[in-house]
């Protein structure tokens, strides 16, 4: 007998999360998976929507073949649509889309036609399902969330500094800021869930200062925490400079030099995790083929800074690291926001 590839407790908690963003038993709902998404997590998403009333689509794309010369990971970009004229139609006119692919569709270019004529999609991290029982719906996400947004949007200047060395300066004028709470909160609207995270995606030549990764710090890429000291220069948005006291320096380097593209360099984005039922420790628990990492990016009091594609400074590449810092503190002009990697009011918890 095969083993079963999903459990009631896993399709409960879908069927919530579903139900949070609204979902109604008449609305056209679509699955969207490719060949290589994690079969227990698409099973269990098709399951807990029957089991909302919904009569479900799937559509199931080829995983694209990896063009090298590393793995891409982690980038919240799928490349299984590859522009398919037919499927993005079809997922366009969906009410409800359910986003089982291994990247997500969330810096994909196909989301503005999807999400344009209405669609909202709930992008699920690729997870293995049991991390969903660890994530409960926190009805104050959603303000803390939206709160975090607006202060980030009324703000001229982020910075961000910590002990290790840390000293950001991003500009906000003219970036592109959004906030998940792993909740759709309406028409045309795409969230990830897990979620608990606030975002910046600056505009081109705003982002200056020195990030140190220190050890116990993250590279979600690799899936990995730092075990030696990573020091990034940024001049105008782009790492000039990595240095650092071990091999982790060099790996960075290494990896990102490999796609001889230059915006692998440039900031994508930056932000903190406002999520407390996301822990940092996760990583250590899972092997690397059971995690995406998403509630490490989400933890409450972490520092977010990323590089690669930034669609509001018309970059695009598929290098792409995120990097979860603790310890940081953030402010948002006279405002501090985290304090030493703790929440202040009105944002704690």
């Amino acid at each position: 007998m095969n083993p079963p590839s999903t459990e009631w407790k896993w399709i409960r908690r879908f069927a919530e999360q579903f139900s949070l963003c609204g979902l109604a038993p008449d609305e056209t709902v679509v699955l969207l998976s490719e060949t290589a998404s994690r079969p227990e997590l698409v099973e269990t998403a098709r399951l807990a929507l029957a089991f909302s009333g919904n009569h479900v689509a799937q559509v199931v794309m080829d995983t694209p073949a990896e063009p090298g010369p590393v793995p891409t990971r982690s980038t919240g970009a799928s490349q299984a649509l590859a522009g398919h004229r037919a499927a993005v139609a079809g997922l366009a006119t969906a009410d409800f889309v359910v986003d089982c692919t291994v990247e997500g569709l969330l810096h994909s270019p196909e989301l503005g036609s999807i999400l344009e004529g209405g669609t909202r999609i709930l992008m699920i991290s690729n997870e293995h399902p049991s991390n969903f029982e660890r994530w409960p719906h926190d009805p104050t996400l959603g303000e803390r969330v939206a709160t975090a947004t607006e202060m980030m949007s009324s703000a001229a200047t982020m910075r961000a500094t910590s002990t290790a060395g840390t000293d950001l300066t991003v500009t906000l004028a003219g970036a592109f800021v959004a906030g998940s709470s792993g909740v759709t909160s309406g028409p045309g609207d795409i969230a990830h869930w897990p979620g608990g995270l606030v975002l910046a995606f600056p505009a081109p030549g705003t982002v200056n200062g020195t990030v140190v990764l220190a050890p116990g710090d993250m590279n979600l890429t690799f899936k990995e925490y730092m075990g030696s000291r990573v020091v990034l220069t940024v001049v105008d948005d782009f790492i000039t400079d990595i240095s650092g006291d071990g091999p982790d320096h060099e790996l960075f380097a290494s990896y990102l030099g490999s796609y001889g593209e230059p915006e692998a360099y440039a900031t994508s984005h930056v932000g903190f995790g406002l999520n407390p039922g996301a822990r940092w420790e996760s990583l250590a628990l899972w092997d690397k083929s059971q995690i995406n990492g998403t509630e490490l990016r989400a933890f409450a009091g972490n520092f977010l800074y990323s590089t690669g594609a930034n669609e509001v400074a018309d970059r695009f590449c598929r290098g792409h690291f995120d990097l979860p810092m603790r310890n940081c503190t953030v402010t948002l002009d006279d405002t501090v926001v985290v304090e030493a990697g703790a929440l202040k009011p009105p944002l704690a918890y």
